[in-house]
């Protein structure tokens, strides 16, 4: 079974290689699936599946896979499909917690070519591209950049600047935005119903800007992560309603739950410093310093004003390491 026969793209929205500047068969081969397995005792197996499938792309002739890191965090074992139908062993390189991209290394040489990257910084609302998955024309949508802000993610992550495009892909998991020279410039992570202040709300997909990769590419490729000290993670999860922050989980174990914060709470302070928006909130706790350190937090709860410190921890800690090959 092919993965396009799970979704349908209409063949009206499929891009039309006689109006492109470059090949688009040859750009659309260079996606592969990628499919994984993680341990049912896996940190992330509850919240994401212990069987996970998406996209992936070949970004370097040996064989190097850039992906969304949700694809491939605690996998054991990874899998990819190329445009032949070749299925190819592969293993996990690393995964960046702040960026979201993650890189799977291809065990077996994979005769497809290599996508060049671009510049996800020139892009501006109304731009034309291509979001495409493994599965050539029939895997590939024509869109256009809707906007381009800020997003925060109720897992504890923040993009300073994300790209949002429409028409939405019907399965968006590490799909490859390709920009009109025929470069990949973003990788697709979320499907969204947004709503830009002061604009249309839209259907469409989050896409992780390819720029934020280069920083700590080398770092990801060397150590599995980046070299930077570990941001302080809390194991909660978080959403903003009516100009408040409400707790509306809690990881197993994790810290916020060990320093009894409780679903439904609210957030009001960070270290004596109000917060209602979830960016802010990331941002005034991973200010305070690495991994490790306390996190004073004032919530409202039952009327009242609880005054609770979370001992953070480096949310990788959690999480099952990568096989070494």
């Amino acid at each position: 079974m092919r993965p396009t026969d799970n979704f349908r793209i209409d063949p009206e929205l499929q891009p039309d290689p006689d109006r492109l500047a470059f090949d688009l068969d040859r750009a659309l081969s260079s996606l592969v699936l990628v499919h994984s397995k993680i341990p049912e005792q896996g940190f992330t197996a509850p919240t994401l599946g212990a069987e996970r499938t998406g996209h992936g792309v070949l970004i370097r002739e040996d064989g190097l896979i850039l992906t969304i890191g949700y694809l491939i965090v605690e996998a054991e074992t990874v899998w990819l499909l190329d445009n032949h139908g070749d299925a190819i062993p592969a293993h996990v390189v690393g995964y960046d917690q702040e960026t979201g991209f993650g890189l799977v290394q291809a065990l077996n040489p994979l005769n497809i070519p290599v996508m060049e990257i671009g510049s996800s910084d020139a892009f501006e609302p109304g731009d034309m591209v291509i979001l495409a998955g493994h599965g050539g024309r029939e895997a590939a949508i024509s869109a256009h950049v809707v906007t381009k802000q800020e997003f925060a993610g109720y897992w504890e992550y923040v993009l300073d600047e994300a790209i949002f495009t429409a028409p939405p892909h019907p399965f968006w998991g590490g799909a490859a935005l390709i920009d009109p020279a025929g470069k990949l410039v973003g990788i697709g992570s979320l499907f969204v119903q947004h709503n830009p202040k002061d604009e249309t709300p839209f259907d469409g997909n989050m896409i992780v800007p390819i720029d934020i990769l280069k920083p700590v590419f080398e770092d990801i490729v060397m150590y599995g992560r980046s070299s930077q000290s570990p941001r302080p993670w809390l194991g909660m999860i978080t959403a903003e309603a009516a100009g408040k922050i409400v707790v509306a989980g809690l990881a197993d174990g994790g810290p916020a739950e060990q320093a009894d914060l409780r679903v439904g709470d609210l957030i009001v302070g960070i270290n004596g410093v109000p917060v209602v928006e979830l960016a802010a909130m990331f941002r005034r706790i991973w200010a305070l310093g690495d991994a490790g350190i306390d996190v004073p937090m004032t919530v409202y709860r039952d009327g009242d004003a609880v005054n609770i410190q979370v001992r953070s921890a480096d949310r990788a800690d959690f999480l099952i390491s990568p096989r070494l090959h």
